[in-house]
């Protein structure tokens, strides 16, 4: 049976228990050895970075949560990549790296109603499985996704890749929110995640 390694990209602004249980999920439906955590430089779907703290933060708070599972491992391939930050690149490097192994990229419901606008997709779509979760607020159907403009066959492959998941409502912008408020983020993400977004002051002020 062919090893099989789930990818999870994103900015992780910050890393959430939501990201930890997609993986999870993913882990246990999709038959994955482990998660590659993957966080993004410059994301192309999120243009404003007046939210988006340091990589250097970002990667400390991933550290943190994936500390004590071997299940799960922070890969940093994007943040050593100049300009903006591709999915399909990521997977052709990635597969390069893990020669013999099956990749199976790791998407929530809400990011598969974009996925026609994402760069070179019918190129991504042929270089590795996909592996969807679901996400609150963003049921799926066969004519919502053909609408998007997502060639056939794939609206039909991909809700077939649709795992069962815990639909889980939190969002690092909401964390983000909390922050700038004032309010607590205990149980929303580690305690140590917690902790070091109060130490290094991050958030404040930002909406």
């Amino acid at each position: 049976m062919q090893n099989k390694i789930g990818v999870l990209g994103g900015t992780f602004n910050p890393v959430h228990i939501g990201h930890m249980i997609m993986a999870q999920d993913a882990l246990e439906e999709f038959g994955l050895s482990q998660v590659l955590f993957v966080p993004a430089a410059q994301p192309p779907h999120k243009p404003s970075t007046a939210t988006l703290a340091p990589a250097r933060h970002r990667t400390a708070m991933l550290e943190i949560a994936l500390e004590h599972d071997l299940r799960f491992e922070l890969c940093d391939i994007e943040l050593g990549r100049p300009g903006l930050s591709y999915s399909v690149d990521t997977i052709k490097a990635l597969r390069q790296q893990c020669s013999g192994a099956g990749l199976v990229f790791i998407i929530g419901s809400d990011s598969l109603l974009e996925l026609h606008a994402w760069k070179d997709i019918t190129d991504l779509l042929a270089l590795c499985e996909f592996g969807v979760i679901p996400r609150p607020g963003f049921p799926l159907d066969l004519e919502s996704l053909r609408r998007t403009g997502l060639p056939e066959p794939w609206p039909d492959r991909l809700l077939g890749r649709v795992a069962r998941g815990h639909h889980v409502a939190v969002s690092s912008s909401d964390i983000r929110h909390r922050v700038a408020e004032g309010l607590s983020i205990r149980y929303l993400v580690h305690s140590r995640v917690d902790m070091y977004i109060t130490e290094h002051a991050l958030y404040r002020g930002r909406l």
